[in-house]
């Protein structure tokens, strides 16, 4: 596999190797070795799947407690991903970094645990697929609003479509509201002006 910075470095796109003959293709999603080798010491306790209609905008979740480090990818349609640094003390967080996935480039997006993450479907349909080093916590779970105007995201929606965006995820908080990472001692804070 070929393990490919992003502008955050923590970030990685992963693009398998892929095994192609007439009867189809073969790669590896996951293999514990091969991934450490590459600095991702990640042990996964939850797969999950979504499959999102053309303009449906998911996020941008993280968990406060048990935070979650995902490899995701696509295998149906195309998605724009994005994840934001929510650690404090990195030199890039308030950065957000996006990437397409698709089911004809395989690639997948290693994000760590500390990021803010969400996507939005580019394709007719798409099944989204990611693997999570923490399990599910709804009573932690927090979302910033996806139009936040302190990051800018440019979300890939050339047509001048509105995102389909859930209930919970219109009512996200703005960035600067979000509570951060704090990568020395691994808690989560709230920002000074709202203690």
């Amino acid at each position: 596999m070929k393990i490919i910075k992003t502008e955050i470095p923590d970030v990685l796109i992963i693009e398998p190797r892929l095994f192609k003959d007439e009867r189809g293709y073969f790669l590896e999603t996951w293999n514990q070795r091969a991934f450490n080798e590459a600095g991702i010491a990640a042990r996964f306790v939850q797969d999950n799947q979504s499959r999102s209609v053309r303009h449906t905008l998911r996020g941008l979740h993280y968990q406060i407690k048990q935070p979650q480090g995902k490899l995701v990818r696509v295998t149906r349609g195309e998605v724009f991903d994005v994840a934001v640094d929510l650690r404090k003390n990195s030199t890039t967080f308030g950065k957000w970094v996006g990437r397409k996935l698709s089911e004809e480039n395989k690639h997948m997006m290693w994000i760590p645990p500390g990021f803010a993450h969400g996507f939005c479907t580019l394709s007719d349909v798409a099944d989204f697929q990611y693997k999570c080093t923490e399990f599910y916590a709804p009573e932690y779970e927090r979302t910033i609003y996806w139009a936040d105007s302190f990051l800018l995201i440019d979300w890939n929606m050339t047509d001048g479509a509105q995102p389909i965006i859930s209930d919970k995820d219109k009512m996200g908080v703005c960035f600067e509201a979000a509570e951060y990472y704090n990568i020395t001692n691994g808690e989560w804070e709230t920002p000074p002006r709202l203690r």
